[in-house]
């Protein structure tokens, strides 16, 4: 059932608007076939966030090697009064990306008055779960959750709260974006967020490959599992036949380009079905899946500037793994 502006009453004090533009089906399908045609096969990363998928990705934010979750909340808890001076009362607040409520939730306590709460994710299930509970966490705040690929056209919810526009965009996801991805990314934004309007953002900064390497690959194989659950997904939406237990997740820094590439290699040949089609994996071929750029403070601010952005102020954790930038659309 499409819930396009379907109200739902979560509780007898909020009222939750939910915004359905879910990519079809056959936007991961032709993806998968695109992706698997070519020399180097890839999947883009955003089929990795089904339902299964976001949840394991949850998990994986409270793993001991997973640093940049914890590393950020402790920014946003240090700074968020800072950050709340600036943005004023009535804002609009618009999330990229709804996870855990503990980042937003900092963010909204230390706010005056604030008008709505906008979270954006191409997860339905994950998106309307998390919603629901910042409606019921916070029942005066107005909730419209917006369920969409963030480079889809779409319009927000319309700000009419008299305050400032504020795009919260946590956990450094701009980095699984190439750097001219991201630049065409942030110059979209702030071009859809319009002129004034703020953007709170994480940035994963560069470090040793002894920090970053078993971020993406831990101990306990959980990041392995979100990995996979993608062919998995494929497998259950699509009808292919992966053979999961036959591929093995692999994480490589390169610190040349502050990149983290992250495959699925096959451990033995395949021929993948799909349709009509017939794709042949190789043992020890390697399928992309994902990559995490990181960047000094410097460089990505940089990078703002040619999108739109100015850069307003900085604030990093004590060992400098990880920045929140706040930016002003110029």
């Amino acid at each position: 059932m499409k819930l396009d502006m379907l109200a739902t009453r979560p509780d007898a004090a909020g009222l939750l608007r939910f915004h359905d533009h879910e990519p079809a089906q056959d936007d991961f399908r032709t993806a998968l076939v695109a992706g698997l045609s070519g020399v180097s096969k890839s999947i883009p990363c955003r089929f990795l966030y089904d339902a299964s998928g976001s949840l394991l990705f949850d998990r994986i934010c409270e793993l001991p090697e997973y640093y940049p979750t914890r590393t950020e909340v402790g920014i946003l808890g240090a700074n968020a009064a800072e950050m709340a001076a600036v943005i004023g009362s009535c804002a609009q607040i618009v999330e990229l990306g709804s996870g855990s409520s503990a980042k937003i939730g900092l963010l909204l306590d230390a706010l005056d008055a604030p008008w709505s709460y906008v979270p954006i994710d191409i997860s339905r299930e994950h998106l309307l779960g998390a919603a629901q509970a910042i409606q019921q966490q916070y029942p005066a705040l107005r909730v419209e959750a917006v369920c969409a690929d963030f480079a889809q056209e779409f319009d927000l919810p319309a700000n009419d709260g008299g305050g400032a526009r504020i795009c919260f965009y946590p956990g450094s996801t701009i980095g699984n974006l190439t750097p001219s991805e991201a630049l065409a990314f942030l110059t979209q934004w702030s071009a859809r967020l319009g002129r004034g309007a703020l953007m709170i953002i994480g940035v994963d900064l560069r470090k040793d490959a002894s920090i970053l390497e078993p971020a993406y690959d831990d101990a306990a194989g959980v990041t392995a599992r979100f990995s996979l659950n993608m062919l998995a997904r494929a497998n259950r939406e699509l009808g292919t036949d992966f053979d999961v237990s036959r591929f093995r997740h692999r994480a490589i820094y390169h610190p040349d380009t502050g990149r983290v590439g992250i495959d699925l290699v096959a451990q033995a040949d395949q021929i993948i079905h799909l349709d009509h089609h017939r794709f042949r994996v190789a043992e020890g071929e390697a399928i992309h899946i994902e990559d995490s750029w990181k960047y000094h403070i410097s460089d990505f601010q940089a990078l703002a500037a040619k999108a739109g952005f100015a850069a307003r102020d900085v604030w990093t954790d004590d060992a400098r793994l990880f920045s929140v930038h706040l930016l002003e659309v110029a």
